[in-house]
C-alpha cells in the first residue's frame, strides 16, 4: 500500500517557527553552559515552560505527520528509511552527550521520543480523531499515577514511570510526552477528514524571505536538529576566547551545591548530601582545585578531586543513622 502523499505546506512553516525557538532556548542553554548566565535560567521560570511548548509543537506535529502520511496505508520501505534515520541521530545523540556531559548525557530526549512515537502511533491510526484526542489526554494525566519502584534505574528511565530524580539535559520519557503526539494524530485525522482545510493559512508569508526559510528548514527539520548546536557551541566558544565570562564565585558555590545535591540525594538522604557537598566543596578550594573544576579546566575524575570525594564519602557514611534524617541509603 501507498502512502498518503498529501503536504500540507503551513505545516513546514510552523515546524520551521519551532526550530528556530529551540535554537533559540539552546543559545540560552549554552550560555549558561560557558557561564555568561545563571544556569538557572534556562531551568526555571518562563525558559522552563518555554521548552515544554516547544517540545509539545514538535510532537503534536509528529503527530500530524503520522496521520497524514499513514492514512491511506504505511509504505514499509519509506517508512523504514525515514525512522533509521531519526533513530540513527538519536544515537548520534546520545553517543556525543555520553561524552560532552557524562553526568547528564541524553539517553531519551526529542529525537527519541520521535523514534519511539513513528512506531507507537502506528498502533493508534485507526482511532477517530476524538479518541485519540481523548486518549492523548488521559495518557498526559495518569502518567504522574502510575509512577512505580520497580520502574527505577536508567535501563527503565524512557518510561517516565520511575520514582526518582533523572538528570539529562534532554528528557523527553514516554509518559506524558506520547500522549501529546497522539493528541497531535487527533488534531492530523480532524484535518484529513476535511480538505478545505489542506489550504495554506500562511499563502502570502510563505512568499516572504522569512517564510521560505521557515519552510526550507521545517522539510530538513533533522539536519537543522543535528547542526544547529555544533554551530552555536563553537561560535560561544570562540566569543569566550575573546570575552571570557566574568564568574562571580558566589554563583560557582551556589550551582555546585545545586547540582552536587541533586545527584547525591538519588542515593543518600539529605543530611549525609549537605555534609558531603560541603565537604567536597572545601577540600577542593582549600588546593585551589575547586574554580578549575566549575570552569571545566579539569575533571572530577581526575585524581585529585576524585581522592577528595572519595575521602568526604567515607567522612558522610560515619555520620550517625540518627543525624541521616530521611537517609534511603
Amino acid at each position: 500500500m501507498k502512502q498518503h502523499k498529501t503536504r500540507l505546506p503551513f505545516l513546514d512553516v510552523l515546524r520551521g517557527i519551532a526550530l528556530v525557538a529551540m535554537a533559540i532556548y539552546h543559545f540560552g542553554w549554552d550560555l549558561a553552559f560557558f557561564n555568561y548566565v545563571a544556569p538557572e535560567l534556562v531551568n526555571e521560570g518562563a525558559w522552563k515552560y518555554f521548552a515544554r511548548s516547544i517540545a509539545s509543537s514538535f510532537l503534536i506535529l509528529v503527530g500530524v505527520g503520522l496521520i497524514l502520511a499513514h492514512s491511506k496505508g504505511i509504505g514499509w520501505q519509506g517508512f523504514w528509511k525515514r525512522w533509521a534515520k531519526v533513530a540513527g541521530a538519536a544515537l548520534i545523540i546520545t553517543i556525543a552527550t555520553y561524552f560532552a556531559t557524562p553526568d547528564a548525557f541524553i539517553f531519551f530526549g526529542i529525537l527519541h521520543q520521535i523514534a519511539f512515537a513513528s512506531l507507537a502511533g502506528l498502533l493508534f491510526l485507526r482511532l477517530p480523531w476524538p479518541a485519540l484526542i481523548i486518549l492523548g489526554a488521559v495518557w498526559i494525566g495518569a502518567a504522574p499515577y502510575l509512577r512505580l519502584d520497580a520502574l527505577s534505574g536508567l535501563h527503565m528511565a524512557w518510561t517516565g514511570l520511575a520514582n526518582e530524580t533523572v538528570r539529562s539535559n534532554d528528557y523527553v520519557p514516554v509518559f506524558p510526552w506520547f500522549g501529546v503526539v497522539l493528541i497531535g494524530m487527533g488534531i492530523g485525522a480532524f484535518l484529513f477528514q476535511r480538505e478545505q482545510l489542506f489550504t495554506n493559512p500562511f499563502a502570502r508569508f510563505s512568499h516572504t524571505w522569512l517564510g521560505r526559510f521557515l519552510a526550507y528548514i521545517g522539510r530538513h527539520s533533522l539536519i537543522f536538529y543535528l547542526i544547529h548546536q555544533p554551530i552555536l557551541i563553537a561560535l560561544i566558544y570562540l566569543f569566550s576566547l575573546v570575552m571570557p565570562a566574568q564568574i562571580d564565585p558566589a554563583r560557582l558555590s551556589a550551582d555546585f551545591q545545586s547540582n552536587c545535591q541533586q545527584t547525591c540525594m538519588m542515593q543518600y538522604g539529605e543530611a549525609r548530601c549537605t555534609f558531603y557537598c560541603g565537604c567536597v566543596e572545601a577540600d577542593l578550594a582549600a588546593v585551589d582545585l575547586f574554580t578549575p573544576l566549575m570552569n571545566g579546566t579539569i575533571k572530577f575524575t581526575e585524581e585529585e578531586p576524585l581522592a577528595i570525594s572519595q575521602a568526604c564519602s567515607l567522612d558522610m557514611l560515619a555520620i550517625p543513622q540518627e543525624d541521616a534524617t530521611n537517609d534511603n541509603g
